[in-house]
């Protein structure tokens, strides 16, 4: 069986995740890890190569961005020109739309596969949600997030001026409403009043009920559990008071991780152009032959 080099970009939480779910797939081979300092290795295995460029690496298929959201555009881009595939967890839902527009263009032109916003929301849940429509095309579904950190609200506090560390809490009031409970560490001189301003306007937090609250530490706060229930209530045909409902409890950044690594497999089987998972076979998330998981799964 011919093995998919995958290489990891980002090693935070989401990259650390998606390198030992590579490591655990016996259809990939990890071609190395990209981040900014390539002498800090850290957990990293002593065979895999640490680059600060994809270009350093030999035979990439598909390349694992574990970077923040905002970066994605642009590393996506920059990687697909070079003709190699590439998968994220771009998590902003509002801009999915124009992302995909945006990457489907560049890898068209370069015979390259981009599958975007694949982590578990957007993502797998995408996939349940559209399950779930099809089945009972009129009626409600409501996603309940949490209680539990969020990775990408989190990121974007940590980039606020002022923010020495942060922690985003999403807790589910019910009925797809959210509130989101901040915790910031300030770096001296700055005012809470004016950090907290900078967060509620930000896109992340726009929408939401949110409350910022100064704490002396983080770390000592700090959860990467999280969940989501999801319920759809509506009608099959002409019946009426069809329920449905999905709930999981997870550890966030390894469900992230194994997503990434599922979704780059199935990156190897589209033709090219930018997809989101609702667009792809859920077949091809798995590995080896369609006939073996037709013969197990239906």
């Amino acid at each position: 069986m011919k093995k998919t080099r995958a290489a990891v970009v980002g090693y935070g939480n989401i990259g650390r995740a998606a390198l030992e779910a590579l490591r655990a797939a016996d259809d990939f081979e990890v071609a190395g890890v990209v981040r900014r300092d390539p002498t800090r290795r850290e957990d990293i295995p002593a065979e895999i190569p640490v680059v600060s460029s994809i270009t350093e690496l030999e035979n990439v298929d598909v390349a694992i961005l574990a970077a923040p959201t905002r970066s994605i555009e642009r590393q996506a881009k920059e990687i697909l020109m070079a003709g190699i595939n590439t998968v994220d967890s771009f998590d902003i839902h509002g801009q999915i739309p124009a992302l995909r527009a945006s990457l489907d263009k560049v890898a068209k032109a370069h015979n390259a596969v981009s599958i975007i916003s694949a982590g578990w929301d957007p993502g797998s849940d995408s996939v349940v949600r559209t399950l779930l429509e099809a089945i009972a095309p009129k009626g409600i579904t409501y996603t309940n997030f949490g209680p539990g950190r969020s990775m990408g609200h989190t990121v974007a506090v940590k980039a606020i001026e002022g923010v020495k560390d942060a922690l985003s809490m999403t807790i589910p009031v019910g009925t797809g409403i959210h509130r989101r409970m901040v915790y910031v560490e300030l770096l001296p001189g700055y005012e809470l009043e004016k950090v907290a301003a900078a967060i509620k306007a930000d896109p992340y937090f726009s929408s939401d009920e949110t409350h910022v609250m100064a704490v002396e530490s983080v770390d000592a706060l700090n959860d990467v559990g999280h969940g989501v229930n999801l319920v759809r209530k509506g009608v099959s045909g002409s019946t009426h008071n069809q329920m449905f409902e999905f709930d999981m409890k997870i550890n966030n950044p390894a469900l992230t991780g194994q997503v990434l690594v599922c979704v780059a497999r199935a990156a190897m089987r589209q033709q090219p152009g930018c997809y989101t998972m609702i667009e792809i076979p859920v077949v091809d998330l798995l590995p080896g032959d369609r006939d073996y998981w037709v013969e197990h799964l239906v």
